[in-house]
């Protein structure tokens, strides 16, 4: 039974991936997109997207990062594909599961899920430039707007070369709206010969289980409700209970290390937003959080909401100016 932390655009970057992995529990993860148009993507680009590579591909906590591709043309994905071998990811992951209107506007993400003869090319093409060593795994939703045409989607990425399946159990259409058609995954791992992990509405202990049950499959994809709750999958490894009075606790160390990390990365105008957008999911569970978030909501001064953090017990080594 494995646990793994999904590619989350416009949230889930390398300084979250660090805190997220670092609170325990996931195999591996994958990071946001790398878009690939009409040039091959240099090496340059990948080290930025996943600073891991520069460490083995590992996050600080020793998690494996997989880098994600996502484009429509096969020969450019697979010019880029090789590009990103030469820096030994611990695997190269495809997006087809993007339901970003600017994304599927320019043939990328979900929209390519109307057209299995091209997922299969593009499949094909990336795994003739990956060396065989190297994991390679796709992501696709449902459809485009109705399943009907997922299990010819999932073979032709498993007859294109992929060696693993995750399949997030919505459509385009159906973006983020629950619930999750956990058994459109049974229909699809029993149509192919390659694993397949679900992912999909999982936002607590509850949820894997069903999930779990009603999909078949054993692996599980973990996305907001990771980012909501950072111990879910630690907990779900461990066959606990909540103790949300010792996880906040915790919890506000990594809100200091994620305010540090994501100080340092951006600059100061851009920080408060991140912080704010965590804490937005986090207070989902975590009254601390909510609190938190309701004392700092309104300010956008770096060092005012620096204070504030350490009013509410949130260590920081220094106060940026």
């Amino acid at each position: 039974m494995r646990l793994l932390l999904a590619p989350m655009e416009g949230l889930a970057d390398d300084v979250l991936r660090q805190v997220l992995t670092r609170a325990g529990g996931y195999d591996w993860a994958v990071t946001e997109f790398a878009r690939v148009t009409g040039t091959v993507l240099p090496r340059r680009f990948f080290r930025r997207l996943s600073p891991e590579l520069q460490r083995g591909g590992r996050t600080a906590a020793g998690t494996p990062v997989r880098v994600q591709l996502l484009g429509s043309d096969p020969s450019m994905m697979a010019e880029s594909a090789a590009s990103l071998a030469t820096l030994n990811p611990p695997g190269v992951d495809l997006n087809f599961g993007c339901p970003a209107p600017i994304v599927n506007r320019h043939r990328g993400g979900a929209v390519l899920l109307d057209d299995p003869d091209l997922l299969n090319r593009i499949a094909t093409s990336v795994r003739a430039a990956v060396p065989a060593g190297v994991p390679y795994s796709a992501k696709m939703r449902l459809g485009v707007d109705d399943p009907g045409r997922a299990v010819e989607c999932a073979q032709a990425l498993a007859d294109g070369g992929v060696d693993l399946l995750v399949v997030h159990a919505r459509t385009k259409a159906d973006a983020y709206r629950p619930p999750a058609h956990w058994e459109w995954v049974a229909r699809i791992a029993d149509a192919v010969s390659i694993e397949v992990v679900a992912n999909g509405e999982v936002w607590n202990t509850e949820d894997w289980s069903r999930c779990r049950r009603v999909s078949g499959v054993a692996d599980v994809m973990l996305g907001r409700g990771a980012v909501a709750d950072p111990f879910l999958a630690r907990r779900i490894k461990g066959g606990s209970e909540p103790d949300r009075e010792s996880e906040w606790h915790e919890l506000r160390l990594l809100l200091g290390e994620f305010w540090e990390a994501v100080s340092a990365k951006l600059e100061a105008r851009h920080v408060p937003g991140r912080l704010k957008q965590w804490l937005n999911m986090l207070r989902r569970n975590f009254s601390g959080a909510q609190r938190l978030y309701d004392d700092l909501r309104a300010e956008r001064c770096h060092l005012r909401i620096a204070r504030i953090l350490q009013e509410h017990g949130v260590p920081l080594h220094q106060l940026a100016a």
